[in-house]
């Protein structure tokens, strides 16, 4: 088999400093693709912006005349095995399906998987019955911090595995990645309930989706193991990035308070005194090289026809307990899991307006946004006069009354 013919969706511009409109994703997948050598080649790239895929292309060495603004056009001329979709989370599933039905191989997309749920269970079930390999960017997995930990859990470090727990900005956004390592941690459980509560004051908007400003989860899997996370001022809660506690002691990784030990991973064993610092290489939550692991891997699964840890059925694993905190917030009760609906609960109660986080403006709803347009028109629209022989014929006729 020859190398494999690699497409993106989405390249964007590269940002100088990184944040919640953009982090270059689509620069990192190419540098990963780039590191595997002549496994895989970038032979084409679509993106809204021909100036941006342009800049992309020169900087990974890709064709020029290969530039499309139409991904539907790069599917279809391109004969691609492998597209990796680098855009905001309300165009995942659309792309991910019209990728599955052009008959794409494999599709590499950004986390979190879709804005809503019922997107996502789409995407993923409609990739599955096409025989496409849906994966998402959960690269943290790949990270010597919890690739130890999960083996020290394994192995009966500390004991019988009890709870898994997490803290972090929001659950949506980077929570999908914290509650992806939760579910690795338990040993990929799913899980059968959530109950959770949420607080959305202040708004705060990530790649065009809300996400809490603070949260309280908590969760059960199938095999009696318990999650717990906390997000925002909350944090302090856990005060470790994910936490594993068993029987017979603990283990942190990414723990807030390192004191003089720089390393990212911990262990307490009950009745043997303090905490254990194991080395972890320099490695650190966020990398470095994760990505490029992450993306190796996948590309291997999908060459050699094995499961890959990364494919969307993980990936549901974790989008089902987020979009269920957020379901457990609006009914105000426990979600049984799978969660039975399809839209985003939060988005939801802020468009109903049972949620009115301060500094949010709501789009007008679409008759108001008509009647709106309607009187905008109106009001540019000067007044017709009339003629002068209609004038005078009604004031004639008002005399005679």
């Amino acid at each position: 088999m020859g190398a494999m013919r690699v497409g993106f969706i989405g390249t964007g511009k590269k940002p100088e400093k990184p944040g919640p409109l953009g982090y270059g994703m689509a620069h990192q997948h190419a540098a990963a693709y780039k590191s595997l050598g002549g496994q895989v080649e970038i032979v084409a790239v679509a993106d809204i912006s021909r100036e941006n895929a342009e800049a992309f292309c020169g900087m990974f060495g890709v064709d020029p005349a290969k530039v499309y603004t139409d991904y539907p056009k790069m599917l279809k001329n391109e004969k691609l095995d492998l597209v990796s979709i680098c855009t905001w989370p309300r165009l995942h599933a659309p792309m991910a399906i019209a990728c599955a039905k052009a008959g794409v191989k494999g599709v590499y997309c950004e986390k979190p998987m879709a804005d809503d749920f019922g997107s996502a269970r789409k995407m993923h079930e409609t990739c599955a019955r096409l025989g496409t390999r849906l994966g998402f960017n959960h690269q943290r997995r790949y990270g010597r911090p919890f690739r130890q930990a999960r083996k020290l859990i394994d192995e009966g470090a500390i004991g019988k595995l009890q709870q898994v727990q997490f803290t972090c900005g929001d659950i949506y956004d980077y929570g999908t990645h914290s509650i992806d390592l939760s579910n690795y941690l338990a040993g990929e459980q799913r899980a059968k309930w959530v109950l959770a509560q949420i607080d959305y004051t202040q708004a705060k908007v990530i790649f065009g989706m809300h996400c809490e400003n603070q949260a309280v989860v908590i969760w059960e899997y199938e095999n009696g193991v318990m999650g717990f996370g906390a997000t925002g001022p909350g944090r302090p809660l856990v005060n470790a990035h994910n936490r594993a506690v068993g029987s017979e002691g603990i283990v942190e990784v990414g723990p807030f308070e390192q004191g003089e030990h720089p390393t990212q991973l911990r262990i307490r064993r009950f009745g043997q005194g303090g905490w254990e610092y194991l080395d972890c290489g320099g490695e650190h939550c966020h990398g470095p090289g994760y990505i490029e692991r992450a993306i190796g891997d996948f590309v291997a699964c999908l060459r050699d026809g094995r499961p890959c840890e990364l494919e969307s059925g993980a990936a549901m694993r974790a989008t089902e307990i987020i979009f269920g905190a957020y379901e457990s917030s609006r009914r105000r009760a426990r979600i049984e899991l799978p969660p039975k609906l399809t839209d985003n609960p939060l988005v939801a109660m802020v468009e109903a307006g049972d949620l009115k986080p301060a500094g949010w403006t709501p789009a007008p709803k679409p008759k108001a946004a008509k009647k709106q347009a309607r009187a905008a028109k109106k009001a540019k629209k000067p007044a017709k006069k009339k003629p002068a022989k209609q004038k005078a014929a009604k004031k004639k006729a008002g005399r005679r009354k």
